[in-house]
């Protein structure tokens, strides 16, 4: 039994893989639109032409198809079988037998593989780092993935203090068996269609198509969003000011934040590498 499958068997790991597997059934072209358009907003870039991009945790693959669309040439790689099985599945659609797609199994905690896999104009991780296990040890592992003068994309769940801990116990009770789904599913849907409902009459939204319209963040799915979330362990976070003071000591500049104003979500960074510059 791999390393992967031994953490699913023993509920220590969330099959992000299997949920991505269904992500796929409403993958669309407004949602890949919607991808291109995030990549563009946060990298500050019309396209990508000439320029090289990995994907550190490629989850369904969409975002190294949005970067490949844009003009990139793409490596992805992730440490689920199923993830990077998703990831195949959408370059096998709209880019089959590219040889400027690279997909393939790895882990950020993989230093030989890491050390092997080169330098890139654009390193993107949105969402994952935060749960391997070893989020500090992850992020150090992916600043020498970055070209002189090249980019760091990543994502990283917001520290709120107790309410963070608390989620710990909620995802491990979720990973722990067909049970744990159900009670956390029964409790936690009516919980966040509330919260929405509630965001929407305070933000004069229409709830009738609010969820419909959720494609529009990033191109992802509100329903699967929901699975992530409460089952996506591994589980760390980080206040916006120990990711910048971290990235800071290692020669990076920041030049995008986004921050989810300090509630339950991800901030997310842009960092341009300057340590080997000047």
């Amino acid at each position: 039994m791999t390393g992967h499958a031994a953490e699913i068997s023993k509920s220590e790991r969330f099959e992000f893989g299997a949920n991505w597997t269904r992500f796929l059934s409403v993958l669309d072209e407004e949602r890949i639109e919607q991808a291109k358009k995030s990549l563009k907003q946060m990298l500050g870039v019309e396209d990508m032409e000439g320029k090289s991009f990995i994907d550190v945790g490629s989850g369904s693959g969409l975002f190294s198809l949005a970067a490949r669309m844009l003009g990139a040439k793409v490596h992805s790689f992730d440490y689920d079988p199923k993830s990077v099985a998703c990831t195949k599945e959408l370059r096998h659609r709209y880019f089959s037998d590219d040889p400027n797609w690279k997909v393939e199994e790895g882990s950020v905690l993989d230093k030989d593989y890491l050390n092997g896999l080169g330098q890139f104009d654009i390193v993107y991780s949105w969402g994952v780092l935060h749960h391997t296990g070893q989020m500090w040890q992850a992020l150090a592992n992916v600043t020498p993935l970055v070209a002189k003068g090249g980019k760091l994309f990543i994502a990283i769940y917001n520290d709120q203090g107790g309410t963070s801990r608390r989620w710990i116990i909620v995802k491990k009770i979720y990973c722990s068996g067909w049970l744990g789904r159900f009670m956390m599913k029964l409790l936690f849907y009516p919980y966040f269609a509330l919260g929405r409902a509630v965001a929407d009459v305070l933000k004069r939204r229409n709830p009738f198509t609010s969820y419909g319209e959720y494609k529009k963040s990033r191109g992802m799915s509100v329903i699967h969003d929901w699975v992530d979330w409460l089952g996506g362990y591994p589980f760390e976070v980080a206040k916006p000011e120990e990711i910048f003071d971290f990235f800071h000591a290692n020669g990076f500049t920041l030049l995008r934040l986004k921050t989810c104003a300090g509630g339950l979500g991800c901030n997310e960074f842009v960092f341009v590498n300057k340590a080997s510059e000047g």
